[in-house]
């Protein structure tokens, strides 16, 4: 059965703390709902009411948008050990820039990841969790090390030409506020291509 708390406890940050996966869910206004998965050892607990992680680069830029527009924003963690959980956080997010006076404290919590974007805080409002007994087993082998090569390879030069080309707006036209002055490029809606694919 699902309960409610009003803030993280020492259990709940130990395990956010294990996971190496979580999922983020936003929406604008109107127009589609986005899920994403992240991992590579992005995401922080802060305090016992708020979390952040570092949004890295991608093909699209949803997230930020949604926040821009409305602020809400819901991050989930489920186990895939023997120990069943579900746990989401709800509350309001917030998008800091490397131009945000907030950036280098924030950005010192985590490993410099090539192609870092943003750094996406959650004001926790509610934390909520259930059973978990219907998500299977899963064993953890690595983190892929594609896209991190990718980046490191492009250097920041071509990052900020990504943003520049793919990361301005939503796949509904929404601005991300990600380059200052300019927000009117169309996302692509393709994943950065890793060196030696074609295609």
């Amino acid at each position: 059965m699902a309960e409610f708390y009003s803030e993280l406890d020492h259990s709940w940050r130990a395990f956010i703390d294990e996971q190496k996966i979580f999922f983020t869910a936003t929406a604008p206004v109107r127009g589609r709902i986005n899920m994403s998965p992240k991992g590579m050892d992005t995401l922080r607990c802060l305090d016992n009411k708020s979390v952040a992680y570092l949004n890295i680069t991608g093909s699209g830029n949803e997230t930020a948008a949604h926040l821009v527009e409305n602020g809400r924003l819901t991050i989930m963690f489920c186990s895939f050990s023997e120990e069943p959980l579900i746990l989401r956080l709800y509350g309001h997010g917030s998008v800091i820039h490397r131009r945000d006076a907030e950036w280098s404290p924030l950005f010192s919590l985590f490993d410099p990841l090539p192609g870092a974007r943003q750094i996406i805080v959650l004001d926790i409002d509610s934390v909520q969790t259930s059973c978990g007994f219907g998500v299977p087993l899963y064993e953890f082998t690595r983190e892929r090390e594609t896209l991190r090569r990718y980046w490191a390879k492009e250097g920041q030069e071509g990052v900020e030409a990504h943003w520049r080309e793919n990361n301005q707006v939503s796949i509904d036209g929404l601005p991300t506020m990600l380059v200052a002055g300019g927000n009117d490029a169309r996302e692509s809606g393709n994943c950065p291509k890793p060196a030696g694919q074609d295609g």
